[in-house]
């Protein structure tokens, strides 16, 4: 069964190098997501296309060229802004999810988009507390339980907190 492993870390730096060891590690950048409080600006992380997302959960999503950094080998990082948490950098499936539910007019911010990937509520909301707290969120997708202890020795390596699996939902594709 797919799992997602989720932790939490205090810094971009620590951010990158979770991202720099999963990598290392096999995980492909399409399995890893990542979400931080942008409290530096977005275009020190990325070029803003201008792209502009229509009501929701989420507005003005960016899909620029990371300008170096360990998060640029990322797939889809870009800068979005949520209502009562402010503007974020997203990487991965996670940006995928928050631009989507701003398209589809949903509501519930990171809290609603975590729940529909799979993570508990309970969790979800911690999570989002702890974006809040300005740490950075990461999740990786692991196809078996020796891939996702795989993951959870390299979150506790990097010294990750809040470290937890979840069993993911099938994210249905629009074709």
């Amino acid at each position: 069964m797919a799992k997602a492993v989720l932790g939490t870390v205090q810094s971009r730096a620590q951010a990158e190098l979770v991202v720099d060891r999963l990598k290392r590690g096999g995980f492909l950048a399409t399995n890893i997501s990542v979400l931080l409080a942008d409290a530096e600006g977005a275009r020190e992380f990325a070029v803003d296309n201008k792209t502009k997302a229509p009501e929701g959960a989420a507005t003005g999503a960016g899909t620029g060229a990371v300008i170096g950094g360990g998060l640029g080998w990322l797939a889809g990082i870009g800068a979005i802004a949520i209502p009562g948490l402010g503007p974020l950098i997203a990487a991965g499936p996670i940006m995928a999810a928050l631009t989507g539910a701003a398209v589809g007019g949903a509501v519930g911010g990171v809290t609603g988009t975590l729940v529909g990937l799979g993570i508990p509520e309970y969790e979800a909301k911690r999570y989002e507390g702890k974006i809040k707290g300005g740490r950075a969120l990461i999740a990786v997708h692991a196809e078996n339980s020796d891939e996702a202890k795989r993951a959870k020795d390299i979150f506790e390596s990097v010294g990750a907190e809040d470290i937890a699996t979840s069993g993911e939902k099938a994210v249905a594709s629009s074709r």
